[in-house]
């Protein structure tokens, strides 16, 4: 099995192989490049790949009973911004592709989404309920300035009148501000923007290539001067690395204008857990016991739980503890916690017109 190893700009160490799907290691092959690193001294950069995906469909629905949407689209598969606890990592397995350092170096794009989209808000039977982007991997991701799928999703959506709900951690999000606040002027938009820790060298290990803490904050200001519901989340905090940051988090997202702030204790589900102990060992080797002892008080002694609610907020003193630090700092800076909730309003949508619908 291949050892951790730092990477720049890379969040997973190494390329675990999936259990669940069969899914092999990478062996070397004897060529000299799999000596590079012991001979050179250093790790190869590993570039970014983008294949295109031709779903048939755009619109993914669940039915969990602790999320707060029935409905949701992905524009990519995969994710640069490389978090290491990032919850889809398994995700990546359905392609025969690792989790850990192929979920965030060979993604897929979606080009017909938007095209799909209206296709599926024409159909006769189609009931209004808000769409969630950027629930399994960042609608704003580096891609996206060149591919601009995201956007044209957002311009179907604000055409027919369609509520959506963002969940981002870059500031590309502003980026396509005259769709966001023309249709938050009429209930239709919000977006949470996630800012797990303020210090540039802790963010950059965790999200190594996610944009800058202060410039997410900016993007929250700019949002809520242009009257788009803005929220942020500590999403995850992770136990001797970020929880100590939880109070300047909440001052900071109420000085900049967020109408709520919540969080979600760390969840490492299925392959992510190894992926998160190798990190953990590469990049902070003194705290790794300390961390994942904490980890598995949250969750009932595992290092994941994935029961319904309780995945979400954690059990136990350390989650207790979270909570009420958090209503302690809300209250503090004013932050309404009846405003929390994203309100969005489903009685304004008409469906997309059709190709020959400017003939009518």
């Amino acid at each position: 099995m291949a050892q951790p190893s730092k990477r720049v700009a890379r969040g997973a160490t190494l390329n675990a192989e999936s259990a669940r799907f069969n899914l092999p290691q990478t062996e070397a092959d004897g060529d000299w490049l799999d000596e590079r690193e012991a001979i050179d001294g250093a790790v190869p950069p590993i570039r970014t790949t983008v294949t295109i995906e031709r779903p048939r469909t755009i619109i993914a629905r669940n039915t969990s009973p602790d999320v707060p949407f029935d409905r949701s689209i992905n524009a990519y598969r995969g994710c640069e911004h490389g978090c290491i606890y990032c919850f889809a990592r398994p995700s990546h397995a359905f392609h025969d592709l690792s989790p850990g350092l192929d979920f965030e170096t060979k993604l897929f794009a979606k080009p017909d989404a938007a095209a799909l989209l209206r296709v599926e808000l024409s159909r006769p039977g189609y009931r209004c309920a808000p769409i969630a982007m950027g629930t399994n991997t960042d609608p704003y991701q580096p891609i996206e300035a060149t591919w601009r799928i995201t956007r044209e999703l957002l311009e179907i959506l604000s055409e027919c009148d369609h509520p959506v709900m963002i969940t981002t951690k870059s500031n590309r999000v502003v980026r396509d501000l005259d769709l966001l606040a023309s249709m938050a002027a009429k209930g239709l938009a919000g977006v949470a923007i996630s800012v797990t820790s303020l210090d540039p060298r802790i963010a950059m290990t965790i999200e190594p290539r996610a944009p800058h803490p202060e410039r997410r904050l900016a993007a929250v200001r700019t949002l809520a001067d242009a009257g788009v519901p803005v929220y942020v989340n500590m999403a995850p905090i992770i136990p001797a690395i970020t929880d100590n940051e939880v109070e300047a988090v909440v001052a900071r997202a109420a000085a900049a204008g967020a109408r709520g702030v919540s969080f979600i204790p760390v969840r490492l589900p299925w392959e992510v857990a190894p992926l998160f102990r190798a990190w953990l060992d590469a990049h902070f080797p003194d705290r790794a016991n300390k961390v994942m002892a904490t980890i598995q008080s949250l969750r009932g002694g595992r290092d994941n739980d994935p029961g319904f609610f309780t995945r979400m907020r954690g059990q136990g003193p350390w989650a207790d503890l979270l909570r009420t630090r958090f209503l302690i700092a809300r209250r503090k800076h004013g932050i309404d916690q009846n405003r929390e909730k994203m309100q969005l309003r489903t009685d304004l949508f008409r469906p997309p017109r059709g190709p020959q619908g400017e003939l009518f």
